[in-house]
């Protein structure tokens, strides 16, 4: 089965040319269901700070019996840190 068929165009990518801080995330998660782990670290550096970011968020919205808003920014930071530095990392390295 051909996944990229069904895979979601960067609307970014697609009005001003050029990728965003997101682009690659919907292969990096599919080379991860496969089983490719660097590959997916290579395709998007973020890509498991943002499923750890993604957890927190569940986790924030689901449970409501503790906490998780602390996490959920350190996580939200760190993510936000990953993207920058995989951007700069695909693209000027």
């Amino acid at each position: 089965m051909d996944l990229e068929n069904y895979m979601l165009p960067c609307l970014f990518k697609t009005l001003f040319g050029f990728e965003c801080l997101g682009c690659g995330f919907q292969r990096a998660f599919f080379l991860l269901l496969q089983g490719h782990f660097i590959g997916a670290f290579k395709m998007y550096p973020a890509i498991y700070s943002a499923l750890l970011f993604l957890g927190f968020t569940a986790l924030y919205f689901y449970d409501k019996s503790t906490n998780h808003k602390k996490a959920l920014w350190i996580s939200g930071i760190a993510n936000g840190i990953f993207m920058i530095g995989g951007y700069y990392y695909k693209h000027f390295y």
